[in-house]
């Protein structure tokens, strides 16, 4: 039976590898490859249900080792769709805070559940018999809340708990590299990675700074009057480390027109 299920993983696998190498979004990636592994759950439910477990020492396989594989790569997808899509529109400094703080997500997990690590990871099994029995769940043994809300025939107390570890593995991977990609850039754009003994702090108004990028916008000083408002917009924030939020706001727009005329009269005037 097992062969089975290893078979229907590796299935899974292979077109997980199709749509990586053929989908270069990656929100559609995340997006088809959640819809894949769904897919392959419910077979993996369907499997169960028609060929059920026979032994104790299958269950404990089954709910320890094989569904694990499928929920992790499920729970990885959905985590990296919804990092993406909440991720902020700043420059560098603003992304490289918001993965770090991803990480530091995945760390507190850890922290809260450091006894179940230690007995996955080690391959402990004496607490097998009540981790990844069905029917055999235990308030004492730090049960999360959602697990009453489950299908008590395709899950066991812990057998989620390994899934969310398997996949806080790869969403380890993923900000890592994400985060090695800002640094990189900021190598290209020739930024050095240390920090300067006097740094500047910009502390005017949010709206000053707005209207300061709207002048230089203006006047063309960027790649030769090339580059449009966001990409000015995200130098600033990085530059700063402010976000600068809805700068393109109408009334942000008419208030820098009107100190513009104003300048331009009083200029005329003189």
């Amino acid at each position: 039976m097992s062969d089975n299920y290893n078979q229907l993983y590796e299935d899974l696998e292979e077109k997980l590898r199709m749509i990586d190498l053929e989908e270069d979004n990656l929100l559609k990636k995340s997006e088809q490859s959640f819809q894949m592994v769904l897919i392959a759950i419910n077979q993996l439910r369907e499997g169960l249900t028609k060929n059920p477990l026979d032994s104790q020492a299958s269950e404990i396989l089954f709910f320890k080792e094989i569904k694990p594989k499928f929920v992790s790569k499920l729970i990885y997808h959905l985590s990296v769709f919804n990092i993406e899509t909440n991720k902020p529109n700043g420059g560098i400094k603003v992304k490289r805070k918001y993965y770090q703080n991803e990480l530091d997500k995945l760390k507190r997990y850890f922290d809260n559940n450091l006894e179940f690590y230690r007995y996955f990871r080690t391959h402990s099994n004496y607490l097998d018999h009540k981790y990844f029995v069905r029917g055999k769940q235990d308030i004492r043994l730090t049960l999360d809340s959602f697990f009453f809300e489950t299908d008590p025939n395709f899950s066991t107390s812990h057998d989620f708990k390994v899934s969310n570890i398997l996949a806080n593995d790869l969403l380890n991977v993923y900000l890592e590299d994400e985060l090695n990609k800002l640094n990189l850039r900021d190598i290209a754009n020739g930024k050095s990675q240390v920090e300067p003994k006097g740094k500047l702090t910009w502390t005017e108004s949010k709206v000053s700074l707005i209207e300061l990028m709207y002048a230089l916008q203006a006047r063309g000083v960027f790649n030769n009057g090339t580059a449009d408002l966001k990409e000015v917009a995200a130098f600033f924030e990085d530059t700063f480390g402010i976000e600068l939020g809805q700068y393109d706001t109408p009334y942000l727009l008419d208030n820098y027109c009107t100190k513009l005329r104003y300048n331009y009269d009083t200029f005329l005037i003189a």
